[in-house]
């Protein structure tokens, strides 16, 4: 697995990949260009690692219980392997992150937002598909599903996580035009909202496509209201 920095100083946002991209997609994609003012005035430090969870469900596989798996197994290492190796990184055992992507890796953003509101505070999740369950071709859904869902672990939280968790905040950005279906944004944070936890889906209208020109233009300026 994969983990790659850019920048040297500033607050760290972790931005997965899209589906099952690599960590220097988001170079390839030309993100790291746009966020170069960011990045060269020390307002942000950036990390990215492989999406072995969306390689697993883009390719098919293994068993549908294998891919479930997989997904769990991955979000265990973005906490446990990645959260402490950013914070290494930053000489910061206590900071927080900004969680980051786009398609499937807005589900991973929310996601890793929900189960680890400790380590997550804000996540900027990108004409999200977070309905993930056609990627598993699964009759049977089993544990490992279940808690890495946040359309479907949410609504079961009580208690200390879900108090953290309304201390957090999630933005769902989507455009309304080629390939986008702003309807999962809006199934997110209906749960969200449910809970009590704080959301905000905006539509960037019905000429926005499903696409790096997108998300090149949404992320700068969410990350710029951010930390600025």
């Amino acid at each position: 697995m994969n983990l790659v920095r850019w920048g040297t100083f500033g607050q760290p946002v972790l931005l997965f990949p899209t589906a099952g991209g690599d960590a220097e997609e988001v170079e390839r994609f030309l993100m790291m260009k746009v966020l170069a003012p960011l990045i060269d005035g020390g307002k942000i430090k950036v990390y990215s690692c492989d999406s072995a969870a969306g390689q697993a469900m883009v390719q098919r596989e293994g068993s549908p219980g294998h891919r479930q798996w997989v997904l769990n197994q991955f979000h265990q290492y973005v906490r446990h392997e990645v959260v402490p190796a950013i914070r290494a990184d930053c000489k910061n055992d206590r900071l927080e992150i900004i969680s980051a992507g786009a398609s499937i890796g807005a589900f991973h953003a929310a996601a890793v937002l929900c189960r680890f509101p400790d380590v997550f505070s804000k996540a900027i999740a990108m004409s999200g598909t977070f309905d993930i369950r056609r990627f598993m071709s699964a009759d049977h859904f089993g544990d490992d599903f279940w808690v890495s869902s946040p359309l479907h672990f949410v609504p079961t939280l009580n208690g200390p996580h879900l108090e953290k968790l309304r201390t957090r905040f999630v933005l769902l950005p989507s455009g309304e035009g080629k390939a986008e279906d702003i309807n999962e944004s809006w199934a997110l944070a209906r749960v969200l909202g449910q809970k009590g936890i704080p959301n905000r889906v905006d539509s960037w209208g019905k000429e926005t496509p499903h696409d790096w020109m997108t998300w090149r233009e949404m992320l700068p300026k969410y990350l710029s209201q951010m930390v600025g």
